[in-house]
Parts: structure tokens; C-alpha cells; sequence
């Protein structure tokens, strides 16, 4: 499985308190928010810059060559990368994976039968957060292994409620974009609505996103699990039945003569 995917996986669970009063090491290092670094074109993977992240994704040239692409790839860090992937160029495809592309993202105007059709490659589907209920329920049926919210980035109550009903339809990992100068309570607002990991426009100052990594770290576990909205049906029943007469007193056997 992809290692991006496993980790928001992991981000997703919810770990109760330790019982006594000697808690295990595992418990402290519970699911956190994980930090994903967007950058825009190959020039921008910079490792000062791109410090403290889970994950890189990077926004890729259409012209960008096989050998560039594995150039670019072998100055990452080592931590999971990944693409946008908004052309449907097998070939493309098949240079990013040999490359060692740990996810991608796609767009929902894409065709399916470009996406990689391996098991190891996550598959990361961009959704809108205006689509009506059904629509966000039938992703948790698809080949896809998360779900990117661009756009919506909890900044004002109305994006904040979108995010929350998202991550309460949603039986996947959510992850949203975030602004470069967003704060650490932005983080901690988007953690407790259910969201697992955001994907930071990294073009903020060197060492900002080591910050951010820092407070993440911080926060304490969300106070409650992800609640998946389930469609109710009505529930049919019998009838109760009438209640049983009350038998009426029968003659003692003398009847009248």
C-alpha cells in the first residue's frame, strides 16, 4: 500500500486514553494531522523548505521528460511524493511510478482508466465540497484511497461546516489544501473536523512548515470518532395484533329449567 495512504490511515484512527497511571510509550505517539508540501514545478523542491513534511506533492509541466522527472525525484527527501495527475498520458503515468511516485492526485473530470491500476500507488480523488449527499457517499464505493477537498479551507464557518459534513459522509481519509500562512488553530479547527491531513502550499518562509509540525504534534487526540451518515430507512413491522378478548364467564352448568 501506498505510504502516504497509510499514514492517513493511521491519522484517522482515534486512540483511547491509557487506562493506569503508567501510560505506554505507543500511546503518546497517538494519530496526528499529517502535513502534506504542495509545490508547484520541480525548481521548488527545496529541502530547507519542504522540512517537517509527511509528503511532497508536486504540480508537474506537461513537458516535463522521463529523465527530469527521475532527476527531480531522486532530490526529494525521503518521505512519500506524489503528482497531480490532470493529463491522462500513460505514458506519463508509467515514468511517475517508476520513479518512485508513492500517490497521485486525480481530478474528478479524469478519465478512470488513467489512474494506476496498481495496489501500491494511492489513489487521492479531488471532490467539491458543494456535491450533494448521495454523491459524496457512492467515493466511499470507488477505486480511489482518499479524498482532496481543494479550496475549503475551514476559514470561515460555512467552509468549516462543508469540511465537517465531508468527513462525516466520508468513510475514506480527507485531506484539504491549506494557504501558506495558515496558523496553528486553523490546523487544530480542521484536526477536530475530521480532517486528516492538508496539503500546505509551500511557499512560505524556510522553517515555517517545521513549526506547523511542532504544533500538530501538540495537539491533544480529537474528542470524538468520525460519525458516517448512513441513510435511514423505515422499518416495517407487523401490525400489532388486537388484544386477546377476555373470555366471558361460562354457566356453572346449572342452566335455567
Amino acid at each position: 500500500m501506498s505510504r502516504l495512504i497509510d499514514e492517513l490511515n493511521r491519522a484517522a484512527k482515534v486512540v483511547p486514553p491509557p487506562i493506569g497511571f503508567r501510560a505506554s510509550r505507543q500511546a503518546t505517539v497517538g494519530p496526528r494531522l499529517r502535513l502534506v508540501a504542495g509545490l508547484a514545478g520541480v525548481e521548488g523542491a527545496d529541502r530547507a523548505m519542504i522540512g517537517g513534511a509527511d509528503a511532497v506533492l508536486l504540480h508537474l509541466p506537461k513537458s516535463l521528460g522521463v529523465k527530469a522527472l527521475q532527476k527531480m525525484a531522486g532530490n526529494l527527501p525521503e518521505i512519500p511524493w506524489g503528482c497531480w495527475l490532470e493529463d491522462a498520458a500513460a505514458e506519463k503515468l508509467k515514468a511517475l511510478v517508476e520513479a518512485g511516485a508513492d500517490f497521485v492526485a486525480l481530478a474528478p473530470s479524469g478519465q478512470v482508466a488513467a489512474a494506476p491500476q496498481d495496489d501500491k500507488t494511492g489513489k487521492i480523488l479531488q471532490v467539491d465540497t458543494s456535491l450533494e449527499d448521495s454523491l459524496i457517499r457512492a467515493v466511499n464505493d470507488l477505486p480511489v484511497d482518499a479524498v482532496l477537498a481543494a479550496g475549503a479551507d475551514g476559514a470561515t464557518w460555512e467552509s468549516l461546516m462543508r469540511l465537517q459534513r465531508l468527513a462525516n459522509l466520508l468513510a475514506k481519509p480527507l485531506l484539504v489544501t491549506v494557504p501558506s500562512g495558515v496558523t496553528a488553530d486553523e490546523l487544530r479547527r480542521l484536526w477536530e473536523a475530521g480532517v486528516d491531513g492538508v496539503v500546505w502550499e509551500a511557499a512560505g518562509p524556510e522553517g515555517r512548515l517545521k513549526e506547523l509540525r511542532q504544533a500538530v504534534e501538540a495537539f491533544p487526540p480529537r474528542s470524538r470518532k468520525k460519525e458516517h451518515a448512513e441513510a435511514i430507512l423505515p422499518h416495517l413491522s407487523a401490525a400489532p395484533g388486537a388484544p386477546p378478548e377476555e373470555e366471558e364467564e361460562g354457566d356453572d352448568g346449572d342452566g335455567d329449567e
